[in-house]
């Protein structure tokens, strides 16, 4: 069974695993927690919306009390998705979001600081699988195919330098985001 550190991580989990039938992510996600001997489990289903086949999703949860969303798990590196998953994750949103903080006014950035907030969170996550003392993700962490793809494409956006630089832009980003939207604009 799967373990996840948070509902957060889950739900990344979930939208990237998509319908075995016809490949959509979107599905009518009901939630319950069961508990199965000591472990607390989130157990996630619904019909795909676009086929109407039955996804479902259980999810050991961890013991660690997890951190507030955007994070997705503590201090660990996650158990279900790996490094290329969420280095993806970071790219997409942060090439995403700066196209549209470009092509909207001033006035409406403050929209997009959610966006962001998830951008640095993914980007944080990939360090978590950086062992001590390393200066790169090491080829062992990447446990997915798409994972694997992304590191075989460019086995150099994995270290510690350069997703240190990426976070360093997105939170420049997101200082802006914040500079430009006065509190009373962040309704």
């Amino acid at each position: 069974m799967l373990t996840a550190r948070s509902s957060f991580e889950a739900h990344l989990y979930m939208d990237l695993h998509r319908c075995a039938e016809c490949g959509s992510g979107d599905f009518d996600r009901q939630h319950r927690l069961e508990q199965h001997g000591d472990d607390f489990v989130a157990v996630y289903e619904g019909a795909c919306r676009q086929c109407g086949a039955l996804r479902r999703f259980e999810f050991r949860m961890a013991e660690e009390i997890p951190p507030p969303p955007p994070a997705f798990g503590g201090s660990e590196p996650s158990q279900i998705l790996d490094p290329g998953e969420f280095l993806d994750v970071a790219f997409r949103i942060s090439e995403s979001t700066g196209l549209q903080l470009l092509n909207s006014p001033e006035s409406e950035h403050h929209k997009l600081r959610d966006s962001m907030v998830y951008c640095i969170a993914a980007f944080e996550e990939v360090l978590k699988f950086i062992p001590p003392g390393q200066d790169e993700v090491p080829v062992g962490a990447f446990t997915s195919e798409a994972g694997l793809d992304r590191y075989r494409q460019d086995p150099g956006k994995f270290s510690r330098r350069l997703i240190d630089i990426y976070l360093k832009n997105a939170r420049a980003v997101l200082a802006d985001i914040d500079h430009v939207s006065s509190p009373d604009t962040r309704q």
